[in-house]
């Protein structure tokens, strides 16, 4: 049986808010079968619960933000694609701030600390969400789709035209599993324009950014002394953030998810798309590990 999965013990970590440049702890905790990732703002009297999930995001501007009784919660989308990364089902995550802490900007750091805290399997079956048909979001030049797959593949396209990036390096495409999130996705750091952060920033926006947690990029190229990561590592981010978006519907995917262009408004519209269309996917689960896709099944880390 594919088994659900938690965190083996408690660990805690801090990092800047991307936003409000102020200190921020987080918290993971263990959770109960079939309790779903629970983030839990603990800086609001009573402590605030908000369920991960596609309906709760209400915000697209920069992140992916869970609203609920008219608190928020930003910029969730690093640490929920670490979370699908290592196929955690079940977590609690305290938090003490209106934001997840922005670390480096990439999901390594999320890994590491959840590599710290173990992964434990759970005596109940993890579930799965099977594309059965084609679903497509359109918006204006940009697009996002699902299709049948039997596995997780990912296939995502971005189109700048800048000198930083170079036109053989703004397509990436991914068989997803533990290792190859890990390896090939993990350590893509999120981006911006000079401009654009001193434009945020001027609104009290991005007060936390820094060469030290994105790759800044201004009218000539990278400012960043030591580059880029990985040749591609724009587009790369991409999917880290595109796979923890679609994390947000609860469940791992089985399918094939193309994009152009897409952001966190269109990866949360193909969700929504989805849901609205209960004949175009089926949740499922395996007794048998022969009959789950192969990059589900090693997933030991």
């Amino acid at each position: 049986m594919i088994k659900q999965r938690t965190i083996a013990r408690s660990v805690r970590a801090s990092g800047i808010g991307l936003h409000s440049g102020q200190k921020v702890y987080l918290t993971l905790h263990p959770h109960v079968v079939n309790g779903g990732i629970i983030f839990r703002r603990t800086d609001l009297t009573p402590a605030l619960e908000i369920k991960a999930a596609a309906e709760a995001v209400q915000e697209t501007m920069m992140s992916s933000s869970l609203i609920q009784d008219g608190q928020r919660l930003g910029t969730v989308e690093h640490l929920m694609s670490a979370l699908a990364g290592l196929g955690i089902d079940n977590i609690l995550i305290e938090v003490d701030s209106a934001e997840i802490p922005i670390m480096d900007g990439s999901a390594r750091p999320f890994i590491y600390l959840l590599q710290q805290a173990g992964i434990r399997e759970q005596n109940a079956p993890k579930q799965f969400v099977r594309i059965l048909a084609p679903v497509e979001v359109i918006a204006g030049d940009k697009y996002a789709r699902f299709e049948p797959y039997d596995g997780f593949h990912l296939d995502f396209t971005i189109d700048f035209d800048h000198p930083a990036f170079a036109p053989e390096y703004q397509q990436a495409a991914v068989d997803f599993s533990s290792q190859t999130y890990i390896e090939q996705v993990s350590l893509a750091r999120t981006f911006g324009f000079l401009r654009d952060v001193e434009a945020m920033r001027a609104n009290n926006l991005a007060l936390g950014g820094s060469v030290d947690n994105a790759i800044v990029v201004d009218d000539a190229g990278i400012i960043n002394a030591e580059g880029l990561r990985l040749a591609d590592e724009f587009v790369r981010h991409k999917l880290l953030d595109a796979i923890g978006d679609l994390y947000l519907l609860g469940r791992a995917i089985i399918g094939r998810f193309i994009a152009y262009k897409s952001g966190h408004a269109l990866n949360n519209q193909l969700l929504r798309a989805l849901l609205a269309q209960p004949q175009s996917y089926e949740v499922v689960t395996f007794d048998e590990q022969s009959k789950c896709p192969i990059g589900y099944v090693h997933a030991e880390i």
